[in-house]
Parts: structure tokens; C-alpha cells; sequence
């Protein structure tokens, strides 16, 4: 206990490094493209192999040429899941690199969801294989016909959860699979295997996937980390609407989860759940030791209740707030919903940058799925065909950055489209309630008034839902809200508690005021000891920093005549807002400056309103001195 306690002592900087050497030493293996051409990678970080795969240069070029098709590893000549961890991997393996027809978009994690699940030793882990061809009677198992010309697939799991588990979150399989009963059968020794079972006694085996029977699967084995035990982040095979499913399916009784079942224990797990809930509560005290006076969970209740008269509004404000609704719309890829967004300025809708990473090819810049925007999805039985989106101006995709997570959609010209948003621009206030509006969970348009989470109040936050689901609490959990407590405290972004979930990345967050402030960007997700989906915290992007970024890169890039559609709206804070790019391009942006020069110096625009902005940023007076934080209201 001694060494235990030192380590809590230890910077979190330092503490943090070495937890991370103790979970994943440096390795190295091979990438082979052909029988005559490979590569050696050296792994440094705990990660997926398809992570670390990115470190190759080569490697990115040929995903670049093979866009919209499957990526397959092979590993000792079976697939395994880009999502498999790079521990599993040996000094000195072989993997193979192909790529196949894909049936569906690949899956992957996104922003802060994805670097929770990374903290698992080896000897957590369980590795087993499955042949491609299913026992008799089965016509196919596999989503992508084009696997089975591979013998076997390796499949992942975490001790303790089940084979059902497993499964369904390496995502290859059929869904029909586990709504019968099917069974792994050893190759070896015929043994079978219910997909009910547990996977720590099947590490490195090979089975057949074969049909016993017809009737509905059995529950999962008392003990088990089933589902209802696992935070989303865990779930790496899963799209979001493949966990929607998985709920409904345990709503309709495929998988019933009852309070009963969830209540029982793992066997002589008492001890170290004690254990985890003494290492999260000291944890926790290494955090708020730069937080002064911070009280007791309990003392968070009666300020909640007191805080709620700050979410009144005048009539006035709410008048004008569902006016500023008409402007938001739900951004669908190939007709489904993927996100939400508002149009910003002119012709072009405001949205998170993550929403639409996934379909833009960056080396022809261009969408290379349809994008359309609704804006009157109200109402379910509303089928309007929306409006589609001609171009990606421009986009960034680095949520951690404030401002770095935002794509500006284009809409064609000779559209009918609502008011822009940007004339009613605000900066983020300090507290207080606000308001957003969006399309959560791909409905319809909604609207949510919550209350601005303060920076010194995040980690109660975090700790308030710790303790609410203390009694459910195992392993994954713990250090998922340990996880979250550390990863918020710091971050410069507007905090807040919502139900705005799936689909909503995009929404227009308003103040008080019905200003637009910030852009609703993403939470930490988790499932309650019910199996109700939760998120600890979810937090925005300051529209100000947003703008800033957005207004560069339209220089950079050459979009004049979208440069010309914002300086044509104007708004009260547009001067503030310009000091803030000028900060920005005065820390080194090369690129902003050059191309600025370059079109000062052809002067081909006769537009007043271009010459004047290219003017601001020609001139070699001293900027104003501002506080960056203070402009976007940082807290």
C-alpha cells in the first residue's frame, strides 16, 4: 500500500506517463503489402492497430486510394478488426494489408468517446477465432461476402464478458446470429460454446458458428459483463444506430435486463470494488487540490435548486428564440440523419466538423456522399426533400482545440432558405441558463433549456454521477469517470448537462439574450445500472473561436465569394471578432498573410467591403491588446 500511495502523489503528468508505460511498452511488427514489399512499424501509445497502422506514410496513401472500401488485417493468415488492440500484438508479427468491397461505412470512435478505452493490460484480454463458414444449415454469417475467402476472423473480448459480447462488437457477424441459438462449436474438440457464456476460458481456440435450435437465446450467466455494464466507449463494432437497436432489442425481451439481474454481483468482486471506490475518491482529491473550497456531493443539490430560477426567461427573449428555430436545420448523409446545424451566414450552414469527416475526400476536395439540410423537420410525418448541399467550403476536425470543430456547408444560391443566424452572434456567458436546438437522437427538431456548468463545479459533476451508480460500478466504470473527471476540469469550452445525444453534434447553443454562443459538440456517454443511456457532461465550441478559425481559412483557401457572403452580413461584433483573426495570423499563420498580400497587391475586387477587410489586415499598426480569453468568454 505504501507504493500505492506515493504513486498518488506523483504530478498527474507524471503519474499519467507512467500508467501508460505500465499498460503498453514499445513494440514493433511488420506490414506487408505483397510477398515482396513491407514495412516495420514501432507502436509507442496504447491504441487500435488500424492507430497504429497510420503511422506509416505509405499506409495512408493507399487507404487514400482505397476510399469507401473495407479495410482487412490479416494476422497468421485470419482478419482480425481494425478496432483490435495493438497490446495483442506481438514483437516481430506479420500483418497483411488488403482491401475489400465494403457493405457499409466503416465504424470508427469519435473525439472524446475514443480515448477512454484504451486503458486495458494484456492479461484482460482474450483472444479467440471463428471460422468464416457457419455448420450446416447456415447459408452465411459474415455482413461482407468478400471475408469469406478468408479461412478465419480473430475476434477481441474483455475477461468477464460474454461471447454474445464479444461478437457484436467486432461487428462482423450478421445480426441474425444472436436472435436465434446459436452456439460456437471447438474445432477441436466439439465442445459447444452458448454465446451466453462467458469468453475467459476460450483464449486462442477455433470454432464454427452452427445453429442448436430455433428458439430465442438464453440470458446472459449471472456475474457477467454484459451490456448493461458497458460504457458506449467500449463498444468499438457498433454504429450508434446498431446500439439504438440493441436497446430496443432488450426493451422487446430478446435480451430482457431486469433489476434483478443487474443487482447480482461478481463473485468475490466485494473486496475489490471497495478497492476502486477508496482509488477514485483519492483520485478525485489530487484533482481538486487546485480547486479551493470545494464541498461534498450533497451541498450540489440545494445550489442546483437555487440555480433554476436562472433559467427564466423573459417573453420576449423566448419569442425570439423560436423565430432563430426556423434557421436550424438536420443535416442528413445519403437521407439519414448524421448531426445538426444552423445556417450562418448567406448561403451556408454551420456545422461540427466531425459530422461530416467521414465522406470528405481530401485529396479531391470534394463530399463524396449526398449532404442535405432540413429545415422543417418538425413534425414525424414531415417528408420535405430538403436542400442540397453543393460544397464544402471548408472544415477543421480537431476537437480538442476550442474552435477546431466546425464545417461550413454551402447551400446552392437560388434556394429558399431562412434567416442567417450570424446577426444575432453573442459571446459565451460566465453562468446562467442556456438554450439549444437541434435534432437529438435524429428526431425531430427539439429544443433544450439547461444550465451553464462553471469550470469549478465539472468535477462535482463528475463526481455526482460516480456516486449515483456506485452500487453498479465494476472496472470499465470506474476509471471512465476518473477518466472524465480529469479530461474536463481544464478544458475551455462552454460545460453544460443535457439530454441532447446521438445526431445533435451542430446545434446553436443561445444565451439568455437568444444570441447564438457556441456550437453543441459532444458529451462523455455512458449506460446507467437500468440500462438508460447518460452522458456525465456535455460541452460546445465558442461560436467566437469557430468564427475566427472559419474566417482564416476562407482567406487561406481562396473561397472569395464566401468571404464576400459573410462581410455582406453584417453584425454588431464583427470588429471584435476580426482583432481576434488578426491575433491569430500574428502568431505565424504564413499562409493568411501571403495570400492576403497577394490579393492586395492584384487589386481585382471592387467591393468595398473586401478591400476594407483586406485593408485591416494589410496595415502594419499594432493590434489592440485583447485578452483571448476574455473575447471568447472563456470560464
Amino acid at each position: 500500500m505504501a507504493n500505492q500511495s506515493d504513486e498518488t502523489c506523483l504530478p498527474p503528468a507524471l503519474h499519467n506517463a507512467l500508467k501508460d508505460q505500465e499498460l503498453h511498452s514499445n513494440h514493433s511488427f511488420l506490414l506487408r503489402w505483397n510477398i515482396n514489399s513491407c514495412s516495420n512499424i514501432t507502436c509507442n501509445k496504447a491504441g487500435t492497430v488500424e492507430e497504429s497502422l497510420k503511422i506509416s506514410a505509405q499506409f495512408k496513401k493507399t487507404t487514400a486510394k482505397n476510399k469507401g472500401k473495407e479495410l482487412v488485417i490479416l494476422r497468421e493468415g485470419r482478419a482480425i478488426s481494425p478496432n483490435f488492440p495493438c497490446i495483442l500484438i506481438k514483437q516481430g508479427d506479420d500483418l497483411t494489408v488488403k482491401y475489400v468491397k465494403a457493405v457499409e461505412q466503416p465504424r470508427k470512435l469519435v473525439g472524446a468517446y475514443a480515448s477512454l478505452c484504451r486503458n486495458k493490460r494484456p492479461s484482460e484480454l482474450v483472444i479467440f477465432h471463428v471460422l468464416t463458414k457457419g455448420g450446416k444449415s447456415i447459408m452465411k454469417i459474415l455482413k461482407n461476402p468478400a471475408l469469406r475467402a478468408i479461412h478465419e476472423i480473430t475476434i477481441y473480448a474483455y475477461k468477464g464478458e460474454t461471447v454474445k459480447r464479444a461478437l457484436k462488437r467486432d461487428g462482423r457477424l450478421l445480426s441474425t446470429i444472436f436472435k436465434k441459438n446459436f452456439v460456437l462449436s471447438n474445432k477441436s474438440t466439439t465442445v459447444k460454446t452458448e454465446l451466453s457464456n462467458i469468453v475467459d476460458e476460450l483464449n486462442d481456440e477455433t470454432f464454427q458458428i452452427i445453429l442448436l435450435d430455433r428458439s430465442s437465446p438464453p440470458e446472459s450467466l449471472p456475474g457477467s459483463l454484459d451490456e448493461a455494464y458497458l460504457v458506449p466507449n467500449e463498444i468499438q463494432g457498433q454504429s450508434e444506430s446498431e446500439n439504438d437497436n440493441t436497446l430496443k432489442q432488450d426493451s422487446e425481451g430478446n435480451e430482457k435486463i431486469t433489476a434483478g439481474n443487474l443487482r447480482v454481483e461478481i463473485p468475490n468482486s466485494k473486496k475489490m470494488q471497495n478497492q476502486l471506490c477508496s482509488q477514485f475518491t483519492e483520485s478525485l482529491k489530487g484533482i481538486k487540490t487546485q480547486i479551493p473550497n470545494l464541498s461534498h456531493i450533497q451541498n450540489l443539490f440545494p445550489v442546483d435548486f437555487g440555480q433554476s430560477a436562472q433559467m427564466c426567461r423573459e417573453v420576449d427573449a423566448l419569442k425570439k428564440l423560436m423565430g432563430h428555430s426556423d434557421s436550424v436545420c438536420q443535416v442528413r448523409i445519403n437521407g439519414k440523419p448524421n448531426g445538426s446545424g444552423f445556417l450562418l451566414f448567406g448561403s451556408c450552414v454551420l456545422t461540427n466538423g466531425h459530422v461530416i469527416q467521414n465522406i470528405y475526400n481530401e485529396t479531391r476536395g470534394q463530399l463524396i456522399e449526398r449532404v442535405s439540410v432540413h429545415f422543417s423537420y418538425e413534425r414525424v410525418e414531415q417528408t420535405e426533400p430538403g436542400l442540397d448541399v453543393v460544397e464544402l467550403v471548408c472544415f477543421e476536425c480537431i476537437p480538442d482545440v476550442p474552435g477546431g470543430d466546425w464545417a461550413l456547408l454551402k447551400l446552392s444560391d437560388n434556394q429558399m432558405i431562412p434567416k442567417a443566424l450570424l446577426k444575432h452572434f453573442g459571446f459565451l456567458p460566465k453562468d446562467g441558463g442556456i438554450s439549444i436546438i437541434g435534432h437529438p437522437d435524429g428526431g425531430v427538431k427539439k429544443t433544450d433549456p439547461c444550465l451553464i456548468v462553471p469550470s469549478q463545479n465539472r468535477i462535482k459533476v463528475a463526481e455526482r454521477h460516480y456516486w449515483e451508480n456506485k452500487d453498479f460500478v465494476q472496472l470499465v466504470n470506474s476509471r471512465f469517470f476518473e477518466g472524465v473527471a480529469e479530461s474536463i476540469y481544464q478544458k475551455n469550452f462552454l460545460t453544460y448537462e443535457s439530454c441532447f445525444y446521438h445526431c445533435s453534434s451542430g446545434s446553436p447553443v443561445f444565451d439568455k439574450q437568444s444570441n447564438v454562443v457556441a456550437v453543441h459538440s459532444g458529451g462523455y456517454i455512458y449506460r446507467t445500472a437500468s440500462g438508460e443511456t447518460q452522458t456525465v457532461i456535455e460541452f460546445a465550441h465558442p461560436l467566437s473561436a469557430i468564427m475566427e478559425r472559419l474566417i482564416l481559412q476562407l482567406v487561406v483557401r481562396g473561397k472569395h465569394d464566401v468571404l464576400k457572403e459573410y462581410l455582406a452580413c453584417s453584425y454588431a461584433q464583427h470588429e471584435i471578432v476580426m482583432e481576434g483573426v488578426k491575433n491569430l495570423v500574428e502568431k505565424g499563420n504564413v499562409d493568411f498573410r501571403n495570400a492576403v498580400n497577394n490579393l492586395c497587391t492584384a487589386a481585382v475586387s471592387k467591393d468595398i467591403r473586401l478591400n476594407k477587410f483586406l485593408k485591416f489586415f494589410c496595415q502594419t499598426d499594432e493590434p489592440i491588446p485583447m485578452d483571448i480569453q476574455d473575447r471568447h468568454g472563456f470560464i
